[in-house]
């Protein structure tokens, strides 16, 4: 053969080698207690196996595929990743300091056009902190800065890469009671009128027809559309029982919107009309002091009031930038004060995914479902316990934050004097 053939015979080799496909790394977690979420329940000693980032099988007593690579779980939890209802993670790096704050915009002419996921950075410090305490999705909420609108929000998770936005444009985020009344003009009638006319307009906008005198501009009515017309959540702050009366209402008067509640630190006085609305709640248990005067009624059983009335709850640290981790916590004190551990714990994993559509991909272990998985030391829910290994779509994630860091750096000062004065 000639030197022009053995190189194009080469060349074919390396192409067709190439073009075969990688093989997929097949992950088997063993022996642990597995939270499904599920029909299936707790398993003991239970087995769950992903492949190609997502889970292939769940249940105890099952074979595992030759060659997969074994993490043993003995005498710890397997469940599915936390999944934070409502966060500013990745939008602030430090909250005093302005240019690194894309939260809330104060002084633009845009508010429901607003896209969070513009602002948002993806290797913001919060992230790898928020991600090994075992969280691996987040709706994440820009804050409402001069109207009513806050923006729109989105779904992300913790890997920390570029491309870590899994849904853009995910829900609408409108703040009422007394914040709202305040950027609406003074009241709260203010308030509900504005947020009824936008959403009018809303419906009716066509692009290149914005009517003189319209409350929105173009963009905004633009990006309000979708919600206006129940085709994405519309998350509405709101924590007094009356407003959320009048969040009822506004549901009976365009029974198509997808209303989810947020704060609802009242919300037990008027669970069941929230329950026959079918509006969920995004809530924080913790909420059991009157901060203001829209939240005299605030109480740690909140939680477990609202599920007994047949509300769907989740639970958040709402709105933070920086603890939306403890979200695990908030939903034990939920447990302590009379929630049921298995419903505080789909209020941080299956419910928020259902709140935004997810539910048949993210909160729970079963085949087809996306491998974000967590093992942990012990109950999630115990302050306690933390995570061995998280899992986002079946690729184990690194274990390190700048927190570790400076753990480990500091961990022994024995030989402190020879290292460099920065350690000193």
């Amino acid at each position: 053969m000639s030197i022009f053939g053995k190189l194009t015979l080469a060349a074919s080799v390396l192409s067709l080698a190439s073009a075969t496909p990688v093989m997929a790394q097949t992950i088997a977690i063993t022996g642990g207690k597995v939270i499904t979420n599920t029909a299936q329940g707790h398993i003991e000693n239970g087995t769950v196996v992903i492949k190609d980032g997502k889970v292939v099988t769940v249940g105890s007593n099952i074979a595992i595929p030759d060659g997969a690579t074994r993490i043993n779980a003995s005498g710890k939890w397997v469940t599915p990743g936390l999944f934070s209802p409502l966060s500013q993670v990745g939008l602030v790096e430090v909250s005093l300091e302005d240019s690194t704050n894309d939260a809330s915009a104060d002084e633009a002419d845009f508010s429901a056009a607003l896209d969070g996921a513009d602002g948002f950075n993806p290797k913001a410090e919060a992230i790898a902190i928020t991600k090994i305490e075992g969280m691996t999705r987040m709706a994440v909420t820009p804050d409402a800065g001069a109207h009513i609108f806050a923006g729109s929000g989105f779904i992300a998770n913790t890997s920390g890469s570029f491309d870590s936005i899994t849904k853009g444009k995910a829900f609408m985020a409108v703040h009422m009671g007394e914040k709202g009344a305040r950027l609406a003009g003074g009241s709260r009638s203010a308030s509900w009128a504005y947020l009824r006319n936008a959403l009018s307009e809303a419906r009716s906008y066509r692009p290149g027809r914005t009517r003189e005198g319209a409350l929105l501009n173009g963009p905004d009515a633009q990006a309000l559309k979708a919600a206006a017309e129940g085709r994405m959540p519309l998350l509405v702050y709101a924590s007094r029982a009356s407003d959320l009366m009048t969040l009822v209402r506004l549901h009976g008067d365009y029974p198509k919107l997808d209303l989810v509640a947020v704060g609802a630190q009242e919300g037990w006085m008027v669970a069941d009309a929230l329950a026959n609305a079918e509006i969920p709640a995004i809530i924080q248990p913790q909420d059991n002091l009157p901060g203001s005067f829209e939240t005299l009624g605030a109480t740690m059983e909140n939680a477990a009031r609202l599920q007994a009335a047949g509300v769907r709850i989740a639970i958040a640290q709402i709105d933070e930038a920086f603890n939306a981790r403890l979200a695990a916590q908030q939903a034990g004190d939920a447990v302590a004060n009379g929630l049921s551990w298995d419903a505080a714990f789909m209020a941080i994993t299956s419910t928020p995914a259902a709140i935004f559509g997810l539910d048949d991909q993210l909160g729970a272990l079963a085949s087809g479902m996306n491998a974000d998985i967590v093992v942990w030391d012990g109950d999630p829910l115990e302050l306690m316990s933390s995570p061995d290994h998280v899992f986002i779509d079946g690729k184990e994630q690194s274990m390190v934050s700048r927190q570790t860091k400076l753990r480990d750096r500091y961990l022994d000062l024995s030989n402190i004097h020879e290292k460099p004065l920065a350690y000193r």
